[in-house]
């Protein structure tokens, strides 16, 4: 498959349910590998569909699409901080994350933030290391009563 299939658009209110079937999907099926079961169960849950969807609409938030095919969302806060960002488990490693990236860089950009930041799982650490972002620290997060960990990192927009 293709870069060429891919393109991004902005995301709308009636996105809520796709974007949090990517998020499920991507942690069930490829952040498993770096994460056990009680971690996966724990962070793979969405207890209130409206404070999602009211969350993706409260900042810039896009979706990758192969074809007419939803395949990942990213999102940037005014701080510069990447929130989310989660591809499908079917359509990984044909340059979603990437574009997705390359798009919340733009507009980072053209906000005029200095850099942006995010808490990267161990399953997305070395993507992110790859695009130019260091770690700044590891840490271990609470999630319904299971402990994760992740890293702090940042990449330079100067």
């Amino acid at each position: 498959m293709s870069n060429n299939m891919l393109t991004v658009r902005t995301y709308v209110p009636a996105d809520a349910d796709l974007t949090m079937d990517i998020f499920l999907r991507a942690i069930r099926e490829v952040a498993s590998k770096d994460y056990n079961q009680a971690q996966v169960d724990a962070w793979a849950k969405i207890e209130d569909r409206e404070a999602w969807a009211k969350r993706r609409s409260s900042r810039p938030t896009w979706l990758v699409q192969c074809g007419s095919v939803s395949i990942g969302f990213a999102d940037l806060e005014p701080d510069g901080h990447l929130d989310m960002m989660f591809v499908h488990p079917d359509y990984q490693g044909i340059g979603a994350a990437s574009l997705l990236l390359m798009t919340v860089e733009t507009e980072a950009k053209r906000q005029g933030l200095g850099r942006i930041f995010t808490e990267a799982s161990l399953t997305a650490r070395p993507f992110f290391e790859r695009r130019g972002f260091t770690v700044l620290t590891s840490q271990t997060v609470e999630k319904r009563g299971q402990m994760l960990k992740n890293f702090r990192m940042e990449k330079s927009l100067r």
